[in-house]
């Protein structure tokens, strides 16, 4: 289905895929009533009212929502144009004030859903530090990766550094851009390299990377952003230059755990900086991932976690 959704077209398949996925949530939505807690992570279903979690409010079992995007904004869908005439993002007010506990992946997001849920809390995601491990042997090469993590919708968003790429590319022979998990970017002047994402080969990727880029538009859609690309560059011990906006700011230290930037030639003068130094791409990257393990590791965030299940649960039970 992720594969489908992702690509233009074939519109009988994806609504075949929709369907039967519909049908396995409600039948596991029917099912919850008998449970202690439901955890929601993100909406029961990507359309329409959210009748899903009405119906499980009204069975009174405890319900705690999870997102970590500004899901409540409308955001065209560049492969199913239809899909967007289903979009409802004003549900997610609605399914605030139906749920016990908001958990938020960053303070900005937890605002926006504070002012219908009582209780709306920031919970930072986890990084899973025994997964995500730094390279320990030299990289055995002269040239330079630049890389990208992420999904083809998110992938658009190498257009807003494509010019500063460019000139880094006259400049430095055997430059390289990386994409994991994209598909569609390319440039003649860019020597880019295209990975599909697999779970399997995913951590050889992210060591084969030298810097890793996170670029964002200046938009209101940026501020829900949670910094999960980021966070997983600094948790391998790279050195992360992104976007100057939201979340990305609390995240790094500027010239310390990674880098802030807004403008295309700050994002020229850094990046040019982290190709001519690999002491100081190392110097950064072992920083950040000094940083992530204060922060965000599953050994500190996983605790927290049950502990806030175990408490609405609680509480819905002394109801």
């Amino acid at each position: 289905m992720y594969r489908a959704v992702n690509r233009r077209g074939g519109a009988p398949l994806k609504a075949l895929h929709t369907a039967w996925a519909t049908v396995r949530r409600v039948a596991a939505a029917l099912s919850a009533g008998s449970y202690d807690l439901v955890f929601l992570q993100r909406e029961c279903l990507p359309f329409g009212a959210p009748w899903l979690e009405r119906a499980l409010h009204r069975r009174g079992v405890p319900l705690i929502f999870d997102y970590d995007d500004a899901l409540f904004l409308f955001k065209p869908n560049p492969h199913t144009p239809l899909a967007d005439a289903f979009k409802r993002p004003h549900r997610l007010l609605e399914i605030f004030r139906l749920a016990d506990c908001v958990l938020a992946g960053n303070e900005w997001l937890r605002a926006r859903a504070g002012e219908h849920c009582a209780d709306a809390r920031t919970f930072h995601v986890a990084e899973d530090l025994q997964r995500h491990t730094p390279r320990t042997t030299p990289r055995d090469r002269s040239s330079v990766v630049l890389g990208w993590l992420g999904s083809p919708s998110t992938e658009k968003y190498l257009d807003l550094i494509r010019e500063p790429l460019r000139a880094l590319s006259r400049k430095h022979a055997g430059l390289r851009l990386r994409i994991v998990g994209g598909g569609r970017f390319a440039d003649a002047q860019i020597a880019v390299e295209h990975v599909p994402w697999d779970l399997d080969t995913e951590l050889a990727q992210l060591h084969d990377f030298d810097i890793g880029l996170m670029p964002l538009p200046l938009e209101e859609w940026s501020l829900g952003k949670s910094g999960g690309k980021a966070r997983t560059y600094m948790a391998m011990g790279l050195p992360a230059v992104c976007t100057g906006i939201g979340f990305n700011c609390e995240l790094i230290r500027d010239g310390e755990t990674g880098f802030l930037v807004r403008e295309s030639q700050d994002w020229h003068q850094v990046l040019e900086r982290l190709i001519e130094s690999p002491g100081l791409r190392k110097r950064v990257g072992t920083a950040a991932r000094q940083a992530v393990e204060e922060r965000f590791s599953l050994q500190q965030q996983g605790p927290r976690f049950v502990e806030i299940l175990r408490e609405v649960a609680a509480r819905g039970r002394s109801h």
